[in-house]
């Protein structure tokens, strides 16, 4: 049953997804720091997600010391704590994500305004985003983390963490963790929101995955153990063309398939990023040709007998820097007490 009025999830209580709920156009849905919501195990058409449609607003501000933690019904986790007590941190796709969608402008082949969000079926009309409010707000979402989601919905068709499909600037978001989702951990769909102190941990697929020109900044992040690529960064797919920026994050790349992922007409700037954990085949394979981009103050630390050229390449070596003590990255105080993964001790190398 979708919300289609004002509604409060309050403090002490856990809340039970049974499905895709949508807040509808013209709602909000207020979620007070300590909540714990919980999706049921579902895929295809029963994938459960919470979704704000257009016009709809979540207003999830939790606290440093109490965040409110997005998970599966396979949880034991209750409120008050942090840390499962009985999922492992890489147990994913137990139920879909947080999808958040606006009315901000994205860049689609045709150049249409709206689009249909990828992993909700294309006949909810919920699922529609874009448009041409760049100060579009959807509300606030402060110390929030997901955990354990990514359902397929269809063939090569997972749902995100978290999703942003043309969220606009009047949005915050603030202080997000994601843990063990299937799919990406956040994927941006053009829009203009920024997104400030993020965490992801062990993704199935993406940690960073941009696309449809977002232009908006991720300032102040840490990516953990990625499945595929660190960052995905794609360029626009219709005329419009806008530029994000990735500034300030630490990279520990385990057993990712590789570093950054460009196309040629990817448009980004990216600077101060800090990358270790490096592993053979990983790699930077391409700088963006069709716009300007600036790429500055990378460094890494490389396994013992590498050189940066063994993963930076096709001209990407020059603006990095080997080193055996970062000073870029992220300011990991800014995670402390409130994420899974500080409480983990997994933040100890950053």
């Amino acid at each position: 049953t979708n919300i289609t009025e004002n509604t409060t999830w309050e403090t002490g209580n856990v809340y039970i997804l049974g499905g895709r709920i949508a807040v509808t156009n013209g709602v909000t849905l207020t979620i007070e720091p300590g909540v714990i919501v919980k999706g049921q195990a579902g895929t295809g058409t029963n994938a459960t997600a919470l979704l704000i449609a257009r016009g709809g607003k979540l207003m999830a501000e939790g606290t440093a010391t109490q965040p409110i933690i997005f998970t599966s019904v396979a949880d034991e986790i209750e409120p008050g704590q942090i840390a499962s007590p009985n999922l492992d941190s890489d147990l994913n796709g137990l139920w879909g994500g947080l999808i958040v969608l606006g009315k901000a402008p994205i860049s689609v082949s045709g150049d249409g305004t709206e689009a249909s969000i990828e992993g909700i079926p294309a006949d909810d009309n919920n699922g529609k985003y874009g448009g041409n409010v760049a100060d579009d707000n959807s509300g606030v979402i402060k110390y929030v983390s997901i955990r354990h989601g990514g359902a397929n919905i269809g063939e090569g068709n997972e749902i995100n963490g978290l999703t942003l499909g043309g969220v606009g600037s009047g949005t915050t978001i603030e202080n997000i963790e994601i843990v063990a989702n299937q799919d990406d951990g956040i994927e941006w769909f053009g829009g203009t929101v920024n997104v400030t102190n993020a965490i992801v941990w062990n993704a199935g697929d993406d940690a960073i995955d941009t696309d449809q020109s977002w232009a908006g900044t991720l300032n102040n992040f840490i990516v953990i153990n990625p499945g595929d690529e660190c960052f995905e960064l794609d360029g626009p797919e219709g005329t419009m063309a806008a530029k994000h920026t990735i500034t300030n994050g630490s990279v520990y790349a385990g057993d990712a398939e590789g570093l950054v992922d460009n196309d040629a007409n990817s448009y980004v700037d990216m600077d101060g990023i800090y990358f270790f954990g490096l592993a053979d085949g990983q790699d930077f394979d391409e700088l963006p040709t069709v716009y300007t981009c600036t790429f500055s103050d990378f460094q890494v630390t490389l396994p013992a007998g590498k050189v940066v050229t063994d993963f930076f390449k096709g001209g990407s070596d020059a603006f990095v820097t080997s080193v055996t003590s970062a000073t870029v990255g992220a300011t990991k105080s800014a995670f402390n007490a409130w994420s899974w993964a500080a409480v983990a001790g997994e933040l100890a190398d950053f």
